[in-house]
């Protein structure tokens, strides 16, 4: 039986504050935790097939033109070596994330340096890396565009990311106050710990390929397409993934050219990048040039937004990180622009990087928002107070919840934002301190569950949704006990398999609503189930400890399944409550930095967030969330760097040991608070994303610090000493 629920109309039911296990929401360690610290955890690259080969890719030395040829001949006569495999199946670059279709292909056509053009395949990876090393590419080299800044770049301004509300130029000539300046992020990376990796392999016309992969029912579908088999052929497994923060939502090259080694060869192939590959040739973060225009009256109400930003992407490719994405509606003020624009450059391929949009247009909407509290002499959280809107300004609608203020109140009480005293020094270190609002779409995607409730009292939980780190099978172990009244070790969840349940996959800071509803629903209807075999309404069912409650009386519930399992099949479809409310989550961040008055180093000394992002699944993997994604953005203001040497493109840090994130040494104790949140327009089980809510806007909190320490305001990020150094007051 399949249980269909479209979310057309809000639940106010508040289904999970009524459930008596009272495991949910508690920081329940993960079921497959002991797997994976003793090692025991199999990730993709170490379910080694029986006489597996080793595929190597090659990349690109030319940043635009063609390759003619390779010479296979002299490499295939190289121990060891299999085949040497180039064509048009060879994807460019990765699928982008939801695409459900072949990446751009063609191996023939170079369009950035790193591009993997060929493969290499030997029976041991050293031979097949050897090979690779040595393969010499017949290339025709022509002209390519590398500087996305270049004054002469043509400029596209897509339909649909421009939009005009009343009349900006006038705001500002009228305001008391305004901000008008650019701000400047570079590229970034996911760089996920674990690499890129494929094993294919086939039985017949059945290709079953073990990946690292975020989103199974999108993934079957591009890598059939991309060899040219139906999906009903595919079957994939990715039940351990070491990380994503959206490299893994598309297919790669390596899962492409593992699959087409494998059919060719007919043995089973292994393809794992490099570090460097990873860098260079799955997805990275486009760089973004920014300027805001802020109107605000004499008691600092907005009466002007202006947001224009320019990004980088390959040609052929629709994505474009979507900057101004929270900008139409964090703040009040009727006269707004906003305008995307993308340039096409011969680089790695643009794509989603964790919370794609706010993560970087957030963070500069949050300096410029210290800009404009720095020239009025106004605290920066009246600022934001005096500027949340009652309706979302760029439509009209009505929010869904909103939480910012509370979130603001009750980071700034948890900071001791009210007790900062400005012009503070210790020793050399000149101390600041600095906040800004935290803001991240929320949505669901059609998602599906199954759950089996076992004659013996088991429950057994199945959908191909992945975990990449985030806790999934935590979260859907908690939700369908707290629903059934079952105790943690009477549950097995199964994710990671395309033959399962499809779900929306792991992306979006949508996995866990929309998958913990989809098993929400199942189990609601198990409940039901039970109560009619029991006589009563569900309502008035109580299920805790394996026991059911109904009017005084009490029920082993082995004793109502009966001798063959209850099966049900939970979907949730996202509806019309999407379209009829503004919906996101909201926070605050706060945080002391140190400044050095001799060399400009910066030192972040301790820093807090608060969240609201509805229900909370799981306290424990959800402060690990915001843990990382607060990582993230501290790494965003004084770190990361994706650097591309505009003479040809190429990226001059592809690895981690030059590509800075942040180490411990960086990331002070970090402190989480969850705000009390209820949102029946989200979904049934009132939860919302927090994955990428962490990130947003946290790498301003720290910008604006520095400013607040040593009145040294920087607007080209990271924050670097080279920024810093120069504005410091003369010892």
């Amino acid at each position: 039986m399949t249980i269909h629920h479209k979310m057309d109309k809000p639940d106010h039911r508040n289904r999970l504050d009524s459930m008596a296990q009272g495991v949910l929401h508690t920081g329940m360690n993960r079921p497959e935790g002991p797997l994976k610290v003793t090692g025991t955890a199999t990730y993709a690259h170490e379910d080694h097939q029986p006489g597996m080969l080793h595929g190597v890719l090659v990349r690109a030395t030319i940043a635009r033109g063609t390759l003619d040829g390779v010479d296979a001949a002299a490499v295939e006569k190289m121990p060891g070596v299999k085949a040497v495999m180039w064509g048009e199946k060879f994807p460019r670059n990765p699928a982008q994330g939801t695409a459900n279709k072949a990446p751009v292909q063609g191996s023939s056509d170079i369009y950035y340096l790193g591009q993997p053009v060929a493969l290499v395949v030997a029976e041991t990876f050293e031979q097949a890396r050897h090979g690779a090393q040595s393969l010499k590419l017949q290339v025709t080299e022509t002209k390519a565009v590398t500087d996305p800044y270049a004054d002469d770049i043509e400029v596209e301004r897509p339909d649909g990311k421009q939009s005009s509300q009343g009349d900006l130029d006038a705001a500002m000539q009228d305001a008391a106050f305004i901000v008008d300046q650019t701000y400047t992020t570079p590229g970034h990376s996911s760089a996920p710990m674990e690499p890129h990796t494929a094993i294919a392999w086939w039985e017949g016309d059945q290709l079953h390929l073990r990946a690292t992969s975020q989103m199974l029912k999108y993934n079957k579908n591009e890598i059939a397409d991309a060899v040219g088999i139906p999906a009903k052929n595919v079957h994939m497994k990715s039940p351990y993934v070491g990380g994503g923060f959206g490299a893994k939502l598309g297919i790669s090259s390596d899962a492409v050219t593992a699959a087409l080694a494998a059919r060719e060869l007919g043995a089973p192939v292994s393809v794992a990048m490099s570090r460097q590959q990873v860098f260079e040739a799955t997805m990275r973060r486009s760089e973004t040039v920014q300027r805001f225009k802020l109107a605000a009256d004499k008691n600092g109400n907005l009466i002007g937004i202006g947001h224009t930003a320019r990004v980088s992407q390959l040609p052929d490719e629709s994505f474009a990180e979507p900057v101004t994405q929270a900008t139409p509606f964090l703040y009040r003020g009727e006269n707004r622009e906003t305008s995307l624009e993308v340039v096409r450059v011969n680089a790695t391929c643009a794509g989603s990087v964790r919370a794609p949009g706010e993560a970087v247009g957030l963070t500069a909407l949050e300096i410029a928002m210290d800009e404009l509290a720095v020239a009025m002499g106004i605290d920066p959280v009246e600022l934001r107070r005096r500027n949340i809107p009652l309706k979302d300004p760029s439509d009209g609608r009505d929010f869904s919840s909103h939480m910012l203020e509370e979130a603001m109140d009750d980071g700034a009480k948890t900071f001791g934002w009210a007790d900062r005293k400005s012009g503070k020094t210790d020793g050399d270190w000149m101390i600041g301190y600095g906040m800004s609002s935290a803001v991240r779409v929320n949505m669901i995607g059609k998602s599906a569950a199954r759950v089996t409730l076992n004659p013996d009292g088991t429950v057994l939980i199945e959908t191909d949704m992945t975990d990449i780190g985030t806790g999934t099978y935590a979260i859907l172990s908690q939700v369908a006990g707290e629903m059934l009244g079952v105790s943690q070790d009477k549950i097995e969840t199964r994710l990671g398999d395309s033959d399962l349940p499809e779900s929306a996959g792991s992306g979006g800071s949508w996995g866990a609503s929309s998958a913990g509803s989809s098993v929400f629903l199942a189990c609601e209807k198990l409940r039901q189930d039970i109560a009619t075999k029991l006589g009563c309404d569900e309502g008035d069912l109580t299920l805790k400890d394996g026991v059911a409650t109904a009017a005084n009386q009490q029920t082993p519930l082995t004793d109502l399944i009966g001798d063959a399992p209850m099966v049900v099949e939970g979907e949730i479809t996202p509806g019309e409550t999407m379209k009829e409310r503004r919906q996101a989550t909201f926070g605050a961040f706060f945080c002391e930095v140190g400044v050095n008055r001799v060399t400009g180093e910066v030192r972040l000394r301790r820093m807090h967030g608060s969240f609201a992002a509805g229900r909370i699944l799981n306290a424990k993997t959800a402060r690990s969330q915001c843990l990382g994604g607060m990582t993230f953005g501290i790494g965003m203001a004084l770190t990361e760097e994706l650097i591309q040497d505009l003479r040809d493109g190429h990226i001059v840090n592809r690895d981690l040991g030059e590509y800075h994130i942040p180490v411990n040494a960086d990331v002070p104790q970090l402190t989480v608070n969850f705000v009390h949140e209820r949102d029946p327009y989200a979904n049934p089980m009132q939860a919302k994303g927090i994955g990428e809510l962490g990130i947003c806007g946290a790498g301003a909190c720290i910008i604006n610090a520095i400013y607040d320490a040593s009145g040294v305001r920087v607007r080209d990020l990271p924050a670097t000493m080279d920024k810093i150094l120069p504005g410091l007051p003369d010892l």
